[in-house]
């Protein structure tokens, strides 16, 4: 039926944004999602907290409030309410918390890694929720200063952060310019004109310095990211970049409208051996199709449509976005397993809402 209702959508021209998904059904299961992983033991951390992973937790907190109006909520949802909490803390007892993962040995780089990452997420998550509001509260900033504390000031990587390898993709491995991007993300979400003070300007230089030297070495999927990042953060694409990585990345555009991520990530290939998914994904589609509309990308263009018509029609009775590990072959039924849809349904949220025409009182 969903399927049937976008296909009329499209080809009678009307608005990609007409409403055949379930932002309930969608909300029911990222906040089952959230609970699940606050609660499970591979999650817990120091102190009464738990792991702010790449796939669940961070996209989580990003797009959950993107469904507060559909749902009539006047106030974060409980599991967002956690999420928050526990960031807070760990933002506050920063040189007290453990990192997310220890160095085991001398050499060992995981601390670094683990603090760079996290500084990242807890500034991103923090600045997004005071975003609504125009006034950046004090757990905010002190989230920022801690990320500012971790940027690396000297070497080939000058201006990103460490970031966890634990060679996976499109989180980790080689996704250090990822982290970078979020970072860019963070700042320019950030309220109160907050990008603009003189005292990380110098900070502010080095990262955009560093986005412009690696970007053409980049995957395409880190350079959606990057795409996204320059809406919120001047500096970072000219308009003619931008177009570039328009172009680029419709034209891996699927013949459903959709989009694969497994386009989009080179040439990576799975440990297994398995061959990647080339199918549609909520994850590559709902990102893509969120920066385009970040960037500008008119509503009424047909290839927008199409995407969109896509995560009206491919949600499914979980209220989940399917997509696919990049690593191994995985049982999507499994909670490991639903990683990547986590991630994609939070995507999809993002960029159905961001669809929808903005009303004024």
């Amino acid at each position: 039926m969903r399927a049937a209702a976008a296909l009329v959508i499209l080809l009678s021209g009307s608005s990609a944004c007409a409403q055949t998904w379930s932002p309930k059904a969608a909300a029911s299961y990222l906040d089952g999602r959230m609970e699940w992983w606050s609660t499970w033991p591979n999650a817990a951390r120091d102190h009464g907290t738990f792991c702010v992973s790449c796939h669940t937790a961070a996209p989580y907190a990003i797009a959950r409030s993107a469904l507060r109006a559909d749902l009539a909520e006047s106030a974060p949802s409980p599991n967002e309410r956690k999420l928050l909490d526990n960031v807070t803390k760990r933002v506050r007892q920063w040189k007290e918390v453990q990192p997310f993962y220890p160095d085991k040995k001398p050499g060992d780089p995981k601390t670094a890694e683990s603090r760079g990452t996290e500084s990242i997420f807890n500034a991103l998550i923090l600045a997004t929720n005071d975003a609504p509001s125009g006034k950046l509260s004090a757990d905010a900033r002190l989230a920022l200063d801690n990320m500012w504390a971790e940027q690396l000031k000297t070497g080939d990587a000058n201006g990103a952060w460490s970031w966890l390898q634990f060679h996976n993709s499109p989180w980790e491995g080689d996704s250090q310019y990822y982290g970078a991007t979020l970072a860019a993300i963070a700042i320019g979400t950030a309220p109160g004109n907050y990008s603009a003070l003189p005292e990380i300007q110098d900070g502010l230089k080095s990262l955009r310095a560093y986005l412009t030297k690696e970007r053409s070495s980049q995957i395409l999927v880190n350079q959606v990211v990057l795409l996204w990042a320059s809406t919120r953060l001047t500096g970072v694409l000219t308009q003619a970049e931008r177009q570039v990585i328009i172009d680029q990345t419709l034209a891996k555009q699927q013949e459903d409208g959709g989009f694969s991520l497994s386009s989009l990530v080179g040439g990576w290939k799975r440990a297994d051996g398995t061959p990647l998914e080339n199918k549609s994904d909520g994850y590559a589609t709902g990102l893509v199709a969120f920066a385009l509309r970040q960037a500008g990308v008119a509503a009424n263009r047909r290839d927008y449509q199409r995407a969109f018509a896509w995560l009206n029609a491919n949600q499914d009775a979980e209220g989940r976005w399917l997509a696919y590990s990049l690593n191994k072959q995985r049982n999507l039924t499994t909670d490991v397993g639903r990683f990547m849809s986590d991630a994609a349904t939070a995507y999809a949220v993002l960029a159905l809402e961001s669809a929808k025409p903005v009303v004024t009182p």
